[in-house]
């Protein structure tokens, strides 16, 4: 896959991925093209509260209230917030991903992002590949990739994420919504 391909899509860890970091991780990807890929776990919530992080937008904030774990790669003060709103039209703070839904700039008030947000999620770290490698890693058989759903980036239960997506794949992939955390115990 190259160009955009995968922008907007999920990546569903498989079961048998290794890396700790990706275990049951349900990955929406932000960007995708010949330099690389970047993404968001999106079931990986912290104890930080958003309101203590970012006060102005605690009202804002999808339930559970916290700020996520959005993947291995942190930069200190960095911060990728996901944003529902009501219209799929860019603005300077705004950028669609998929529909409704899109990167916001939190560093803005909300009344100064040119379009009405309904819910943001904030994500401490990303997910990211150097070229080819995110290929590399699905075609190894680590990554399901499946279509995104709106709810997906705000579902208020995000440990039961990676079941849900699985849950609702047609044919034999729906069947890994029920593979044991450790299958050595089954």
């Amino acid at each position: 896959m190259t160009g955009d391909d995968l922008r907007g899509k999920l990546l569903v860890a498989q079961p048998a991925l290794s890396d700790p970091n990706f275990d049951r991780a349900v990955v929406l990807v932000l960007d995708h093209g010949d330099d690389g890929a970047i993404g968001l776990v999106l079931n990986r919530p912290s104890l930080t509260q958003l309101v203590e992080a970012w006060p102005e937008w605690g009202d804002y904030a999808a339930q559970p209230p916290v700020v996520f774990v959005g993947g291995p790669v942190v930069e200190e003060g960095a911060a990728i917030c996901l944003s529902r709103a009501r219209s799929d039209d860019a603005t300077d703070a705004w950028k669609p991903v998929v529909s409704g839904i899109g990167t916001l700039d939190v560093s803005r008030a909300p009344g100064e992002v040119g379009t009405d947000i309904e819910e943001v999620r904030v994500f401490a770290g990303y997910a990211g590949w150097t070229a080819g490698q995110l290929e590399a890693e699905i075609a190894a058989g680590g990554w399901f990739v499946v279509d995104a759903k709106p709810v997906d980036s705000f579902t208020s239960d995000p440990e039961g994420l990676w079941r849900a997506v699985l849950g609702r794949q047609q044919g034999m992939m729906a069947w890994f919504a029920n593979f044991p955390p450790d299958i050595r115990l089954n």
